[in-house]
């Protein structure tokens, strides 16, 4: 499944950092606007320790974890939807990615200049959803008069119609839509055909310092701030300096920063979360993978993310939970303990699912 979060935020709040520390790649990271031009996308490894164990378990030469795909896409300035900065080109670029990543600068330098020459997330939060909203708003005061007249002459649904303007009244209060969709009664899904950037999943990352990291009230605050999207926060800096180590003294690194977990492991798995997603897994002596699938997915549907004919000719599925399959030790003493299923076309895979697939060519 190729699906991607755009990165986005103001210039320099250290979009183009996170980018380089994700995918370990040398995006110009500049301290002036506008350096990121062209989006650059990396695809990233999710963090699955799950699937070393199963490697030892079948001798797997080759370890696959699941992907979440990012894309650095260029600053936002007020005035973007009106054409300011690189305006309509990176709201095109956003239109393509399946949620949205605002990265928002919360520390203090003065060797870094901040666009609106002060740092405050919130307001950096209200320029970048007001962007958004006012994109969206002209998208929908085009498309409501031509779909009235369309529904007039009965060339139009009535029900695209009315979706078209619930949608504009919560745009109009200034909400994006992925907040108030729900309120104003809309399915999301009823507004796919105007490609409306703000019904898309948000996540919020706030990229800080030491002094961030340790800061659980201003944590909180902009939690309740962002809500219901996920946040996360992180020092860019520190996660770029981080992945040029080998695991042992990136352990090492951020055992001695206070940290448990690196700030982009996070980040992975809340872009999982936001984007609906979970993984299950095969394995055997040549690899062992996690496989991406939407969450309430069936058997047949994640079948078909391996190839399209184990969809179309499938017969049934082996299940072991991987807790299941560790306990046991191997396929075969799960099986006589009990602990391997055979599931049909209505079962609902669970993530962490250690699947084999039975089908017809």
């Amino acid at each position: 499944m190729a699906l991607t979060i755009g990165i986005v935020g103001l210039p320099n709040v250290g979009k183009s950092t996170l980018f380089n520390a994700l995918t370990r790649a040398q995006v110009l990271a500049a301290n002036y606007p506008f350096a990121t031009i062209e989006p650059n996308v990396g695809v990233v490894p999710l963090p699955d320790p799950r699937l070393d164990r199963l490697a030892e378990i079948f001798g797997s030469e080759r370890v696959l974890p699941a992907t979440v795909s990012f894309v650095d896409i260029a600053g936002i300035v007020r005035g973007a939807s009106e054409g300011e900065g690189l305006g309509n080109k990176f709201l095109a670029n956003i239109r393509e990615a399946d949620a949205i990543c605002v990265v928002t600068r919360a520390f203090a330098d003065p060797d870094v200049v901040h666009v609106d020459g002060r740092v405050s997330p919130k307001d950096d939060i209200e320029t970048i959803h007001t962007e958004l909203v006012l994109a969206d708003l002209q998208t929908l005061e085009k498309a409501v008069p031509r779909l009235e007249k369309e529904v007039r002459a009965k060339k139009a649904d009535a029900g695209e119609l009315a979706a078209a303007q619930k949608a504009l009244a919560v745009l109009e209060q200034g909400t994006t839509l992925f907040q108030g969709a729900a309120a104003a009664g809309l399915d999301p899904a009823d507004l796919a055909a105007f490609q409306l950037m703000t019904t898309k999943p948000f996540i919020y990352v706030f990229n800080t310092d030491d002094e961030g990291l340790a800061d659980t009230a201003m944590q909180d605050d902009l939690r309740a701030h962002v809500a219901p999207a996920d946040a996360v926060f992180l020092d860019a800096k520190f996660e770029s300096e981080l992945v040029e180590l080998e695991p042992d003294e990136a352990r090492e690194m951020l055992a001695d920063n206070g940290q448990e977990e690196a700030g982009l492991d996070q980040l992975a798995r809340v872009g999982f979360h936001t984007l609906g997603l979970q993984t299950y897994l095969t394995a055997g002596p040549k690899e062992s993978r996690a496989w991406t699938i939407r969450r309430g997915w069936t058997a047949p549907q994640a079948a078909g993310v391996i190839h399209t004919d184990f969809q179309k000719g499938f017969i049934k599925a082996e299940v072991i939970s991987f807790d299941d399959l560790v306990e046991a030790g191997s396929v075969a003493a799960a099986r006589a303990a009990g602990k391997a299923r055979i599931e049909g076309k209505d079962y609902v895979m669970a993530d962490g699912d250690v699947v084999e697939f039975r089908f017809n060519v």
